[in-house]
């Protein structure tokens, strides 16, 4: 069996939630808090977390590992690149911190899948899901690239990398809810809809 390579499990936190109105990673799931619950599932597939966020004051009670965004106003995009250049392990699980159904059986399938890879994402429709994705470190210079040319579309830099995409036909722990996130305070009366649909499971 091959040995499972080093894998850091990073939250992205760096967005100001504008269309939310307050932090929307602090709103409440189930009497724990949006970002407790993506800590909690990542924690099931590896020991090693990091949070990417700009206002690192708002989450003491984490207890994580911090970094601001190295180059700051690129997006999301930045956020992956923060990621990548302060890990330690070559391979980080990045997810958004708006993301409340991401679900830990899916998340190892991904980093099961990574070997040869320098990004694993997941296919929505036709659609790539950027932000619940594992990137490898060996993409830092295509970031830096699309970064210093001011391009900070997400998958920008598909192109120049060797990308594995997921699609339902995969894995049985794929579902389309995963990929549902809170932008909104309508998004997040549906999340806690479909959370008590889910029951005991979620």
């Amino acid at each position: 069996m091959q040995k499972r390579e080093a894998i850091t499990g990073v939250i992205l936190a760096g967005g100001r939630s504008s269309r939310f109105g307050t932090n929307k990673a602090l709103s409440m799931f189930k009497g724990e808090r949006l970002i407790e619950r993506l800590v909690r599932s990542l924690g099931q597939v590896t020991q090693s977390l990091f949070l990417v966020t700009n206002t690192p004051e708002a989450y003491p009670f984490l207890n994580l590992p911090t970094g601001k965004d190295l180059i700051p106003d690129c997006g999301p995009l930045g956020g992956i690149y923060t990621a990548l250049k302060s890990i330690e392990t070559p391979l980080c699980l990045c997810i958004a911190c708006d993301m409340p159904f991401v679900h830990p059986n899916f998340m190892a399938y991904m980093i099961q899948t990574t070997t040869s890879y320098d990004v694993v994402v997941p296919m929505n429709g036709q659609r790539e899901e950027p932000l619940c994705a594992v990137y490898r470190t060996t993409c830092i210079p295509a970031i830096e690239e699309r970064i210093q040319a001011k391009r900070y579309k997400m998958i920008g830099f598909y192109d120049q990398v060797r990308v594995k995409r997921i699609t339902a036909s995969d894995t049985d722990h794929y579902n389309t809810d995963m990929f549902f996130n809170v932008n909104t305070p309508g998004d997040y009366e549906e999340a806690l809809r479909r959370l008590e649909g889910k029951g005991k499971s979620a």
